[in-house]
């Protein structure tokens, strides 16, 4: 029974959060009918696509032991300025061009984040703080701040394309075909994660620091590659937000870190890092991502929101603490427990 139990739990409690997940699409259900339907179901998950994104890049950062909240500035400063520059050359390359363009600028960023972390050992939060600012301000002052109602040609198009396109008895319920590009970096991330050295150093990173550069593994490297990592990430979720938003408006994504990071760490990552999987961030986003869609079908005030999401970061903070210490607690009895003497030993 314990065996089962622990299963289900998962080792970062990926059980209990599908549980939670679960109560409240029943709770939901049942306060309001209209919410178990698949126009509900497709909106959350199109509301979910950018998110996903964003929450893997910021696994991979915590479980390295880090905080990055420069994230959405370099998504909207990569995107942005590829878009802007086709837009104003008037020259549309194609999407996939568009892609390659923002993730060259997000690597490029995010490669300024890993050098100043990595070469100077300085805490990530505060950096990534000062560079979410320099980011802000170089592409208003360098890119430029217009707001762009039409985007190239052949991003206008792909912004139409559905991969679910129906009507149901509620209304029409669509998948837009860029949840397939979240699908894709889900699956990708979770293998680089679980069958790659690059994932388990980051896992080795976050465990402890210096051990592992006494292990061999090369630390500074392997923090510049992670932000690079992230930056392009960023860049990809950048842009696949201006397809589904059929816009490019430089003053999108900036302010929701904390949706992002309260995904993830509801899902099992541990701030203090070492810790975390794609399942648990999978179900962080997507019940994030229902309890907003729930609180607004309810009409509760969007400023609501943010309280909500809050509320949760400080609940799975808090659960991660009480954890720790009950760990290490454990650990403190094991060490302290008497030793046997010669003559037990003999006996």
């Amino acid at each position: 029974m314990r065996h089962l139990i622990r299963r289900i739990h998962g080792p970062n409690n990926e059980g209990i959060l599908a549980l939670v997940l679960l109560a409240v699409i029943v709770a939901m259900s049942i306060a309001s009918p209209a919410f178990f339907s698949a126009n509900t179901a497709f909106s959350i998950l199109r509301s979910s696509t950018v998110p996903m994104i964003f929450a893997l890049a910021v696994l991979l950062v915590i479980i390295s032991g880090g905080i990055d909240v420069s994230f959405p500035a370099v998504a909207i400063f990569s995107a942005y300025a590829a878009v802007s520059t086709f837009l104003k050359l008037g020259f549309d390359p194609g999407v996939p061009a568009v892609f390659l363009a923002a993730i060259a600028i997000g690597a490029a960023l995010g490669a300024v984040n890993g050098v100043v972390i990595a070469r100077f050992r300085l805490p990530t939060l505060i950096v990534t703080l000062g560079t979410q600012g320099l980011f802000i301000g170089a592409m208003y002052t360098f890119v430029g701040s217009t707001y762009y109602a039409q985007l190239p040609a052949s991003m206008a198009s792909l912004a139409t394309i559905d991969v679910i396109d129906f009507e149901s008895g509620r209304g029409r319920a669509y998948l837009h075909i860029m949840v397939l590009v979240a699908i894709a970096l889900t699956i990708a991330i979770w293998w680089m994660l679980r069958g790659t050295m690059f994932g388990r150093s980051l896992y080795a990173l976050g465990g402890d620091f210096e051990a592992s550069r006494r292990a061999g593994f090369r630390v500074v490297p392997t923090q510049i590659c992670l932000y690079v990592l992230v930056g392009m990430l960023a860049a990809v979720a950048g842009v696949v937000h201006m397809i589904m938003s059929r816009s490019a408006n430089p003053q999108d994504l900036i302010g929701g870190e904390l949706d992002i990071i309260a995904a993830v760490v509801l899902g099992g990552a541990s701030i203090f890092g070492g810790r975390g999987t794609v399942l648990g961030t999978v179900l962080g986003v997507l019940l994030v991502q229902t309890i907003n869609n729930s609180l607004l079908l309810a009409g509760v005030p969007s400023a609501w929101l943010r309280a909500a999401v809050g509320a949760l970061l400080v609940v799975g903070v808090g659960i991660q603490a009480i954890a720790a210490r009950r760990r290490a607690r454990r650990v403190h009895t094991v060490d302290e427990s008497p030793k046997p003497t010669v003559k037990e030993t003999a006996s």
